[in-house]
């Protein structure tokens, strides 16, 4: 027969696992990851390869100075529009094209806050709000950012693009840790919980939505797909419910369920898990490319032509997204094998590959895009074959800041690539 003392201390160490078992279930060993968020370490790749942190620092700077403030004929993508009550007003400019698009103010806003950029970020917020944000609460629209309008601040399209308000709100949270809250539109973490909330939450609304020479009448919701925890390409009636493999940004959502509303804290938990197994299904299991929309079990959508069932200009960032969400947080190695396939067969194409391509790997546009130069090398913060991945660092580091016509997109990418390949794109 046992011992009262005994007994007393069985009692203990069983009170001491249940209460060790507790406490496990609410923050399992793993909840934080193992990657950057976890450790405060962000491997810099171009260290790595043996670059110094002065010539880095450099060239980040230049590349800033450039895009946001260089020759405004042929450099920067950047330009000042004068001040409202709100005070200066800027944009980012899609120069091919001649408009202005919620992908790039929020990009733009997201490189200024790395960069420490404040009076850049508040001028880009500021046009956002005065120009594209949709305050009408009868409209499909409302509580979101028109994703296209001219230079001037007309719009040009009435519907939502949800990647740029990922990045809206991911920066905002990030601003607001960085630089503290200001009051209005500046009230960072404010302004990121009421759209976030918006993105998740927002009620369904039908109504009419002007167009070119014609309205149409379509319903609009959420952001993201309830059911199959996704973001949608298009939360609009007017398009059927699929999503963009490029618009999946895990590292943000595990930033999102500890920054934003707590009631949405779990929501966000599984929809960066259901992301982390979209990138999966949604790439070729041998080259590692993707469509650039897909249907919600990875397949390719009959019917969303050359581009969209192809790897195209919204499928360069993508191995980016999966390998920056490796690099934060490290929750899921098949990242490492989606980055080594894709840089496998990238390299299988020569050192001036082109940048559109069949899945199974047909290349069909010869030109050499900085912007998935870019990307190709962020994919070596997740790659395991670190000789490879040195040669995708490598190209980067000696691919220039771009310019002329095609410097809006492939330039914001190559911005954020230095970041990222330097650890200066970090989780403030």
């Amino acid at each position: 027969m046992k011992s009262f003392n005994s007994i007393l201390k069985s009692l203990v160490v069983l009170n001491l696992l249940a209460l060790v078992s507790a406490r496990g279930a609410e923050n399992p060993p793993n909840a934080d990851g193992n990657g950057a968020y976890a450790t405060g370490h962000y491997r810099n790749l171009f260290a790595e390869a043996g670059h110094s942190q002065k010539e880095i620092q450099q060239k980040i700077d230049s590349a800033f100075q450039q895009l946001f403030h260089g020759n405004p004929t042929n450099e920067a993508v950047y330009f000042e529009a004068g001040t409202n009550t709100n005070g200066p007003l800027a944009f980012i400019t899609d120069i091919k094209h001649r408009d202005v698009r919620t992908e790039g103010l929020s990009y733009g806003m997201m490189i200024c806050v790395q960069m420490n950029k404040q009076a850049e970020f508040d001028a880009l917020w500021n046009w956002a709000n005065t120009f594209l944000y949709v305050s009408e609460t009868n409209h499909p629209s409302f509580g979101f950012f028109r994703w296209q309008a001219r230079t001037n601040g007309v719009p040009m399209s009435q519907f939502v693009a949800p990647d740029g308000e990922e990045y809206y709100v991911t920066a905002l949270y990030l601003a607001a840790h960085r630089w503290k809250n200001g009051t209005g539109i500046y009230n960072y973490k404010a302004q990121a919980d009421e759209l976030l909330t918006n993105m998740r939450h927002r009620a369904e609304i039908t109504g009419p939505v002007p167009g070119r020479g014609r309205s149409m009448t379509v319903t609009a919701g959420p952001l993201f797909d309830a059911e199959h925890k996704m973001v949608l390409f298009s939360p609009s009636s007017e398009r059927n419910r699929y999503s963009d493999p490029s618009y999946h940004l895990p590292a943000f959502y595990e930033l999102w369920s500890r920054w934003g509303p707590k009631e949405d804290a779990e929501f966000w938990k599984q929809v960066a898990d259901v992301s982390r197994d979209y990138f999966v299904k949604a790439t070729d299991p041998k080259t590692g490319l993707n469509p650039c929309y897909a249907n919600f079990d990875g397949s390719v959508i009959p019917g969303s032509g050359r581009y969209g069932s192809n790897f195209s200009y919204d499928a360069f960032r993508t191995a980016g997204n999966w390998s920056v969400d490796w690099s934060w947080w490290g929750k899921d190695s098949r990242e490492r094998e989606l980055s080594d396939k894709l840089q496998a067969f990238f390299e299988s194409q020569g050192t001036n590959y082109g940048c559109q391509f069949t899945l199974d790997g047909k290349q069909f546009e010869d030109r050499h895009a900085q912007g998935l130069v870019a990307e190709n090398a962020v994919a070596s913060l997740a790659a395991t074959d670190s000789v490879r991945a040195k040669k995708f660092v490598e190209e980067l580091w000696n691919t220039p800041t771009p310019d002329g016509i095609e410097r809006y997109y492939e330039g914001l990418l190559y911005m954020m690539s230095l970041l990222h390949c330097s650890g200066e794109f970090r989780i403030w």
